[in-house]
């Protein structure tokens, strides 16, 4: 792989090519598949909705900045067709392949590890370039290889590994662990990392708990008993969604979260709207997101061209959402680039787009997993501190992406195992 700064110099040439493309180009349609209904729509789906809604309205205008001010993608505007990622995941696959049937040109989406795992051959099966923008189980790309599937953001390795890291750092005197995660391949995933990395830094330490409702359960009193049963050190968790909500709002009457130093993983959507997290507890954003974004032209472009349109602020699915439809965008003109400033055809945004270093607004990214097509990202940790009414996050601690995610060619288990070692 070329050097991250010289795959990003490259953007000046594409803008320059991409600008003589007509106006009147074939619009690019792209399928965007996320929650619109259910439990996980409010806090989740609708915030992906919304940022893929704004991302093409400023892109189509020509208001994003460097290296995107070319408008749409290489001159053609874009339309987005939505699907509602609400039910199992052979209802995914149905819609998926009808969503094709649309004339979709490239499909964004999946928030669900299982229907993540569903899509993928899938895709390869109907030959569509599909980026996955948020499910987090790495055992998409280090389970199989595919051509058509990308992923331009991190895997949940990154989170739980993170998390692990934090709180030994804060709590070096730690004992005991607990956690409580999803009962499907986000949730084993998750409290596997979050385990084997504090069985690598704490030994000594033990986990006294491990509760794994089912998705969308949203009951947890039983669990919540035992875990203040249990009565660890630390409490780990990678719920998201409105199974993140319902947990908040019932550990917090029974104060789970103040007896355990707790860390939720995927905690940075519960800062916005009416669900209050109490103060002392840790959160991530799944990324250099929201609150641990970068101050740069494409963030702060983000963050306004978003509150403007919705009077709200980008939230960590948002970010994510933005950055896949970017990444969409650079390998398409990179490719376009190369086939003299004409419509480039889906094997050769797939060539442009392996290995592929971008811009967006959690910094500089670069695809360098999973032969080219798993990006990897650092990510940051911080302490839930309400001030008048906001909340902050304080102490707030970056890792970088040797810290938190394994070298290529190396599943994430067998690393964390081996003592993280790069």
């Amino acid at each position: 792989m070329k050097p991250l700064a010289l795959a990003l110099a490259a953007g000046a040439a594409i803008a320059s090519v991409a600008a003589t493309a007509h106006a009147d180009a074939k619009p690019i349609k792209i399928g965007i598949v996320t929650f619109m209904s259910g439990a996980a729509a409010g806090p989740f789906g609708v915030p992906a909705k919304n940022a893929a809604e704004v991302t093409a309205a400023e892109l189509n205008a020509g208001k994003v900045p460097a290296p995107y001010a070319t408008k749409g993608f290489g001159g053609a505007p874009i339309e987005l067709v939505y699907i509602d990622e609400a039910g199992s995941t052979s209802k995914q696959v149905s819609e998926y392949r009808n969503l094709l049937n649309q004339g979709v040109d490239y499909v964004v989406g999946y928030t669900s590890s299982g229907n993540c795992l569903a899509i993928a051959p899938v895709a390869e099966e109907m030959k569509k370039v599909t980026l996955f923008f948020d499910c987090g189980t790495p055992r998409v790309f280090e389970d199989a290889s595919f051509k058509y599937v990308f992923r331009p953001v991190a895997t949940a390795t990154m989170d739980n590994v993170g998390a692990a890291r934090y709180v030994a750092e804060r709590k070096p005197d730690l004992q005991t662990y607990a956690g409580i995660n999803q009962n499907y391949a986000w949730g084993q995933d998750a409290w596997a990392d979050f385990e084997g990395t504090l069985k690598a830094l704490k030994p000594n330490a033990k986990a006294v708990s491990s509760q794994m409702p089912q998705l969308g359960a949203g009951q947890y009193n039983a669990g919540i008993s035992s875990l203040l049963a249990a009565h660890p050190d630390v409490l780990h968790s990678s719920f998201w969604g409105g199974d993140l909500e319902g947990l908040v709002v019932q550990a917090g009457p029974r104060d789970l979260f103040k007896k355990s130093l707790t860390v939720l993983t995927a905690g940075e959507t519960a800062t916005h709207g009416k669900t209050r997290l109490p103060d002392g507890v840790i959160i991530g954003a799944r990324g250099m997101y929201g609150m641990f974004a970068p101050d740069n032209a494409l963030n702060r472009w983000l963050r306004t061209a978003y509150s403007a349109k919705f009077n709200d602020t980008p939230s960590y699915p948002s970010y994510k959402m933005n950055q896949s439809i970017l990444a969409l965008k650079a390998a398409y003109e990179k490719a376009q680039a190369a086939n003299g400033g004409k419509q480039p055809a889906p094997e050769q945004v797939i060539a442009s787009f392996e290995h592929l270093a971008f811009d967006a607004p959690a910094g500089k990214i670069g695809l360098t997993l999973g032969k080219g097509h798993q990006a990897a990202q650092g990510t940051a940790f911080g302490v839930v501190k309400n001030v008048n009414g906001k909340v902050t996050v304080t102490d707030v601690k970056q890792y970088s992406i040797a810290e938190v995610t394994p070298p290529e060619g190396v599943k994430s288990a067998e690393w964390i195992k081996g003592g993280l070692k790069h």
